[in-house]
């Protein structure tokens, strides 16, 4: 297989800048026989060249590659000598992805928009990451031949796995090797190899298992590694580089999904671009308190590495000091950093750079018709979306979500110890007024319905995990959401029922149980998830197939990385529980979802409800919307009482 490239424009802008800015120390202090390589990085960019929310159908200043490639430049402008690499997930993630997969296509002499913006950067190699197989090989392999620059992966075979590792039949190279010439401190031009190998996850031949199963198999990342990181080395690579679509984890495990700290104790490795996790390092908040990781240094086992967030947040950086002698290269000193595009100011983003025009006006065409695309039905739905009384009876805005999410599970148990075991469903409403206004609600009329409105379904970019619990957990998880509502008196008029410092979305619906919620009774948990009240019990009549749930038996609750990481201190769900963290974004399953029904029914099914507490009456706020949809509300009785402050419409509820 080829694997020596020659040179391309990866130097772009750079040598003719550097006069016009403060150089690198490692280049202001290098001497003779002695380099600056600045390596700049990109990850996980997901197909997301502009700044621009396709969901919301509006600008959003906290990501795009038009952005990442303006920091691009002025690193570049610091350095004589750079290169630039990404660590995959390039063709799928935004709707501008889908457009292309599922309006487009890729017909002869067309570019892919992402890989045509990659183009114009100048970059110099990629590898592949686990949603470049979410369209199929043959998707994969058209974008690809787009490129002018090589596509890297050393754990990917085609077919079966061979004996040995070196043996096997490797869907694309393993490395490539790029050939530079690099200026010293003296000003002479050096020659160096710098050789560049490339990791996917092995999970993707689960993942993407319907497309991939018996065409395509996978290493585990070190192993691969540790054969032809020798190989690389062998062939004359002087420098090496490993492009690790893989996160940071403690704890080393067979076919590991994020191995990129053991990858970093592979010998020969000279730099590691990690990525997969859409985290940053190096930084204080990501990765503190693991064995072997400098969080402040950037290193993973004392070798320099960089996560560049994701969506282009931010731009990876490597700087090499070098060091020429006795016919080797080696790195004398580093630094690592990963700078963001961006900076918060309160809840306000800032954009701390401009679009890069050129980078824009190659995926222009395609933005355009992406803005077509979001805004053109994608399915229809049969009934209306609304949201208006999520939070006191079962909601179609709830109810699809959770469709969506155990149609895409289901497949994903498959072959697996848990396949068999019940499945269900956790859910939270997002959009239900509250400070965010009287209009904050989910409205789509039943007919049709386009991408953009799934932003009113799932607002937040969580990905889908699956959790593995028991009966008496998935009761507290139902208890801890049942926090939401204030506690009712019986035989009592009107009483406020909503708890409104309580979030939205840490009230859970868990779906493929039924179940009742006494607010009568004392809330088991406070408002941060603390045990309060022992002997209280809020959650009543819990059943799964009929029957009493059995609290011993086990469950599989599909639900989001937030929920599954811990977030909302729900109690038994965290890490420790989580069984898959799969790739995608539960936002992406429900266009998927829609896209495959054609036409979706999200009412509600009922499968909880408030106790029904004699002679008492209850009062909550929503928006003027809700009389649309007061007849549309399964099994109780609401009636609209009046106004209340800042536009919304006080309602009542008889228990």
């Amino acid at each position: 297989m080829p694997i020596a490239v020659p040179r391309r424009a990866v130097l772009r802008g750079t040598a003719a800048l550097a006069g016009a800015v403060a150089l690198h120390p490692f280049a202001a202090r290098a001497a003779a026989d002695q380099v600056h390589l600045r390596v700049l990085a990109t990850t996980d960019l997901h197909v997301n060249v502009f700044p621009y929310d396709y969901y919301a159908d509006k600008p959003n200043d906290t990501f795009g590659l038009t952005r990442t490639a303006s920091l691009i430049d002025a690193a570049r402008a610091e350095a004589a000598n750079t290169l630039l690499l990404d660590d995959g997930d390039i063709i799928q993630g935004s709707p501008m992805g889908d457009y292309v997969a599922f309006a487009h296509g890729l017909p002869d002499g067309y570019v892919h928009p992402v890989i045509r913006a990659m183009n114009a950067m100048g970059y110099g190699c990629s590898t592949l990451g686990n949603h470049e197989f979410n369209y199929g090989l043959e998707f994969l392999d058209r974008a690809l031949a787009g490129a002018d620059f090589p596509f890297v992966c050393a754990n990917l075979a085609r077919g079966a796995l061979a004996a040995d590792p070196l043996k096997d039949r490797l869907y694309i190279r393993p490395y490539a090797i790029l050939d530079r010439t690099l200026k010293d401190g003296a000003g002479r031009d050096l020659p160096i190899r710098i050789g560049v190998i490339g990791f996917v996850p092995p999970q993707i031949t689960t993942w993407d298992a319907a497309k991939l199963d018996g065409r395509v198999a996978t290493r585990d990342i070190v192993e691969a590694a540790r054969a032809w990181v020798p190989r690389l080395r062998e062939d004359g690579a002087d420098l090496v580089v490993a492009l690790s679509h893989s996160g940071i984890a403690a704890g080393r495990t067979d076919r590991m999904e994020n191995a990129s700290l053991y990858l970093a104790g592979v010998p020969g490795i000279d730099a590691i671009l990690a990525g997969h996790q859409h985290l940053v390092f190096p930084g204080p908040k990501d990765f503190g308190g693991i064995a072997g990781v400098d969080t402040a240094r950037g290193t993973l086992q004392g070798v320099p590495a960089v996560m560049a967030g994701f969506w282009g947040s931010h731009m990876g950086l490597i700087d090499l000091a070098l060091e020429h002698g006795g016919g080797r290269w080696r790195v004398a000193d580093f630094a690592v950093e990963a700078r963001p595009i961006f900076r918060r100011d309160g809840k306000a983003a800032v954009p701390l750079v401009p679009d890069e025009a050129g980078v824009a006006a190659a995926a222009k065409p395609d933005h355009e018709s992406t803005l077509a695309y979001v805004r053109t039905p994608v399915g229809r739905t049969s009934a209306p979306l609304f949201s208006h009384f999520a939070l006191v009876a079962d909601d179609p805005s709830v109810q699809i979500v959770s469709d969506a999410q155990r149609w895409y599970a289901a497949p994903l148990l498959e072959g697996s110890r848990w396949e068999g075991l019940p499945l269900l469903s956790a859910a939270a409403p997002f959009k239900v007024g509250g400070r965010n206004g009287a209009d904050y609600y989910t409205d789509v009329p039943a007919g049709p319905i386009a991408i953009r409105n799934v932003a009113d379904l799932y607002l937040y970019p969580n990905t889908v995990t699956l959790v593995a619990v028991s009966g008496a957990t998935v009761r507290e998880w139902l208890e801890r959401s049942a926090g939401i509502f204030r506690r009712i008196q019986p035989g009592a008029p009107d009483q406020p029922l909503i708890d409104a410092g309580f979030p939205s979305y840490n009230f859970d619906v868990i779906d493929g149980v039924t179940y009742a919620i006494d607010p009568t009774q004392p809330s088991r948990y406070d408002a941060d998830g603390r045990l309060v009240a022992p002997g209280a019990r809020r959650v009543v009549d819990l059943r799964y197939g009929g029957a009493p749930i059995d609290e011993a038996a086990t469950f599989v609750v599909v639900s989001n990385n937030y929920r599954a990481g811990g977030g909302g201190n729900f109690p038994g769900v965290d890490a420790k529980a989580a069984i898959l963290a799969a790739p995608d974004t539960n936002r992406d399953v429900v266009v998927r979802y829609i896209h495959d029904r054609g036409t979706v029914d999200p009412r509600a099914d009922g499968n909880w409800r408030l106790a029904a507490v004699p002679n008492t009456t209850v009062t909550f706020e929503a928006g003027p919307g809700a009389r649309a949809h007061l007849g549309e509300v399964r099994g109780v009785r609401i009636e609209e009482v009046g106004p209340a402050e800042n536009g919304f419409a006080r309602f009542r509820m008889a228990l």
